[in-house]
């Protein structure tokens, strides 16, 4: 079906947004250490909505039905305000509605007059939407140096505000978008391989910042599902490298293992890393000491300001560290390795473009082609699914460390069988 501007479908859709008002929002910050459940009682800002279908806001822009999409640290975090008001994305001007859900798998229901890149029926992942308004979205021509290079994150006209928005979001039954926002999927993936894409891209993004060569020896800390995905990238483009992987819960250590890591602990020390790399560690009384011949790189898939410290003094001299994770508070850390070891620190944002073996291609067909040649798997990384009914059930999961042992918690919005 192609529709026009000024035509919608009649019937509601269901989504949960997070308003950016501030007093909802210190608020839930402030109440859910000792009342988790603010997070879905009218204090909150964020909101389980029934909204009309949103008419399109122009001809390059179509509509999407969900039908799976996976819980995101993200989201969480934009949930229950895990977000401080200081750090350097917020000075810019934004949405003042943030839909959850981005890891998701839609099929598309209707499009506008101008959109020739999908069509009625396709299977589509979101692809840029969750990162902001970009140059091709806004339609502005010509498009800053990013969008010119296909790295739509790092768009510098991103908060000019031109153009329409879309409504919805993965969590919940579908969304409207540009169609620059959102990437066709082959037939040939499943709907689980199809709903990792975006994490997956996430994590390989990061590994060709900063690609591994044969015999380094690397370190990955944090085996959440982005820690995971992140060994699994590292195997994938450099398969003779030595790989540590720190895994805080049992299921996460065996799930390393499963993906390949050469050395799975349960967390790391400052002489445990010495030992690991044949390194020498020095004791100091006023700090944590320093490790001098560590590891040559260290994907940091917590970003804290405590394991970004860290990281950077188990490097090795002229070794390096990616940021892949981060909290959204100011870190109080120090930077010294930068300088006096020659340690660079690398971040990655979300995905883009990439460059493999003489190749640039957007992150998304690295990681299509890689899981259609079986250098990826979906195998085992999604542990629990729930209706969209059960939202509260599925973020509680989603969220626990005990015996329920997740690793992606998804929406399955499919029908039963």
């Amino acid at each position: 079906m192609r529709i026009t501007k000024d035509q919608t479908e009649a019937g509601r859709m269901r989504t949960i947004y997070v308003e950016k008002n501030l007093p909802k929002m210190l608020l839930t910050k402030t109440l859910t250490p000792i009342w988790p459940g603010v997070v879905w009682s009218p204090l909150s800002a964020a909101t389980v909505a029934d909204l009309p279908q949103p008419a399109l806001p122009g001809p390059r822009w179509l509509r999407v039905r969900n039908l799976q999409c996976g819980i995101c640290a993200t989201d969480l975090t934009l949930l229950f305000v895990e977000v401080d008001p200081s750090v350097a994305p917020a000075a810019l001007p934004g949405n003042q509605r943030l839909y959850l859900g981005h890891e998701v798998v839609s099929v598309v229901e209707a499009v506008g007059a101008g959109v020739t890149r999908v069509k009625p029926g396709d299977r589509v992942v979101m692809d840029t939407r969750f990162q902001g308004r970009h140059c091709l979205m806004q339609e502005i021509d010509p498009p800053c140096r990013h969008c010119a290079d296909g790295n739509y994150g790092l768009c510098e006209n991103a908060s000019l505000g031109r153009g329409g928005f879309g409504q919805g979001g993965g969590w919940g039954d579908g969304y409207t978008a540009h169609e620059t926002e959102v990437f066709r999927v082959p037939q040939a993936l499943t709907l689980d391989q199809a709903t990792l894409i975006e994490p997956m891209s996430v994590a390989l993004h990061a590994v060709l910042r900063r690609p591994p060569q044969t015999g380094e020896r690397v370190l990955i800390l944090g085996s959440g599902i982005i820690g995971l995905l992140t060994l699994q990238a590292v195997r994938a483009v450099a398969p003779d490298c030595h790989v540590t992987a720190v895994a805080r819960y049992p299921h996460q250590a065996e799930a390393a293992r499963r993906l390949g890591a050469t050395v799975v602990i349960g967390r790391a020390d400052y002489p445990g890393v010495a030992q690991l790399t044949g390194g020498k560690f020095y004791a100091a009384p006023m700090n944590k000491g320093m490790v001098l011949g560590g590891f040559d790189l260290v994907y940091d898939c917590v970003g804290a300001g405590r394991t970004l410290e860290d990281c950077l003094r188990w490097a090795r001299a002229g070794g390096t560290v990616v940021l892949v994770g981060i909290k959204f508070t100011p870190l109080k850390l120090d930077l010294s390795p930068t300088w006096y070891q020659e340690v660079d620190l690398i971040g990655a944002l979300a995905h883009g473009v990439d460059e493999w073996q003489g190749q640039r291609r957007p992150t998304y067909e690295w990681v299509v082609e890689w899981l259609l040649a079986g250098r990826l798997t979906d195998a085992g990384l999604i542990t629990h699914r729930f209706p969209f009914e059960r939202y509260r059930e599925a973020v509680a999961t989603s969220m626990a460390k005990g015996s329920r042992r997740p690793i992606k918690v998804v929406f399955d919005y499919q029908p039963p069988s």
